[in-house]
């Protein structure tokens, strides 16, 4: 995974409080819509001091307010420890409370009592590339802003939706609305890459969510309990044909190894052939470019594929064996913190499929929160020759103990001698 793409913009770069000059277009959406706006902030209880703040808004005529999940998400993870209170545009400050959380696509609503006041009605909106857009937030706390920025369509590799925003969103600013100018709302800021790159989640994942939030018997309030629930439900419908016999393979030297295995993977390739060296290594990685966020510490959803192809005309058997087994030997698992995660148990042994023969490690840790959730990482040394070798590196956050299963045997059966 790019680690760009992940960034919460609750910890990205300062903002301004308006894009460039003040133009009159720009100024009249910030006066027509700032009320519409708030500032959310967590409270810890035992200093009653911010823990972390955002933005939100105003969505539905009985007061449902919008915001990012990663916004709120200690609410979630230690409620005890935690509280949500929002800001109006008039500085009153009230207590919120969350009523539905979306992890996957980064949302939540909360109530904060704010029935009968101004707000957005989210509702689909079509746009061309190119239309002109205005974020509206509270970067680092410094009272609300406007940005303006430009519509580039919905990003092509990932695996939710998201809208490439040209323009400058900010610490802060996660959860606040980005409009048009009249008023619809098109997403939600929620992440950013510097450079006048940015995010937004698309209003239909509003939509869906409010849908969920309405009053009535069936609305569960939220807990880890149910975000460990949206996260295997996830994990089922993206891996479900990962790795099938469809997906391409492409010759890495003598070898035959899978690319792309589905259309929200990037891959990029690199080669080391420096003449000091005694060996040569050509690496061909794939990765799904962004994941969902769970805590300032935690991520999940992602998975990266990672081919090394090592060859040497110079090193004898002995040696070129020590440098294989020492690529073999290299720690690939994701970080995490042990608050978290359980650690790592591994299991290493020898396999064989057809004519391949490969050595396999699989590690496995625990979500210690979520239920049965797993991180995984598989790694397979081809063995056979002693002037060249692969070593492959499957790695996945955030599935079941039985995807991890399915998922790595039809990975070891993509890898073969050519």
């Amino acid at each position: 995974m790019a680690p760009w793409l992940a960034l919460a913009i609750t910890l990205a770069p300062l903002a301004l409080h308006a894009q460039g000059a003040s133009s009159a277009t720009t100024s009249d959406v910030f006066r027509r819509f700032a009320d519409r706006v708030v500032k959310v902030q967590v409270i810890e209880s035992g200093s009653s001091a911010k823990s972390t703040i955002g933005s939100g808004f105003l969505a539905s005529d009985d007061g449902r307010i919008v915001t990012n999940y990663h916004v709120i998400s200690s609410v979630i993870a230690t409620p005890g420890r935690y509280r949500t209170e929002v800001i109006d545009a008039h500085g009153t400050t009230r207590s919120a409370k969350v009523l539905a959380i979306d992890v996957v696509h980064d949302l939540a609503v909360l109530d904060a009592g704010m029935r009968g006041m101004p707000h957005f009605v989210p509702e689909p909106v079509t746009l061309a590339q190119g239309n002109r857009l205005f974020s509206l937030g509270h970067p680092r706390d410094l009272g609300l802003s406007i940005v303006e920025g430009t519509h580039n369509g919905l990003l092509l590799h990932t695996l939710y939706p998201r809208i490439h925003l040209t323009g400058s969103l900010n610490p802060g600013m996660s959860g606040g609305p980005t409009i048009d100018d009249q008023g619809h709302v098109v997403g939600v800021n929620v992440s950013t890459a510097g450079n006048q790159m940015s995010f937004l989640v698309p209003v239909d994942r509003v939509i869906a969510l409010l849908a969920r939030a309405a009053p009535g018997p069936k609305l569960e309030t939220p807990s880890l309990q149910q975000v460990g629930r949206q996260l295997r439900e996830y994990q089922n419908v993206y891996l479900r044909d990962m790795f099938d016999s469809t997906t391409k393979r492409i010759a890495l030297g003598p070898f035959l190894v899978m690319t792309q295995p589905a259309p929200f993977f990037r891959c990029w390739a690199d080669a080391s052939h420096e003449h000091e060296q005694a060996y040569e290594r050509v690496w061909h990685r794939c990765a799904t470019d962004n994941d969902i966020y769970l805590d300032e510490d935690q991520s999940s959803g992602s998975l990266t594929v990672v081919h090394q192809l090592v060859s040497t005309r110079m090193l004898n058997a002995p040696r070129f064996y020590a440098l294989y087994s020492r690529l073999f030997a290299t720690d690939d698992a994701p970080s995490g913190d042990e608050a978290f995660v359980t650690s790592w148990q591994c299991q290493t042994r020898n396999l064989r499929h057809e004519r391949t023969t490969m050595r396999t490690s699989i590690c496995v840790r625990r979500y210690r929160k979520l239920g049965e959730l797993y991180d995984a990482v598989l790694k397979v040394a081809v063995l056979g020759r002693s002037d060249v070798g692969l070593v492959s590196t499957l790695s996945m956050t955030g599935v079941t103990f039985d995807n991890v299963q399915r998922v790595s045997r039809r990975y070891l059966r993509l890898i073969a001698w050519r």
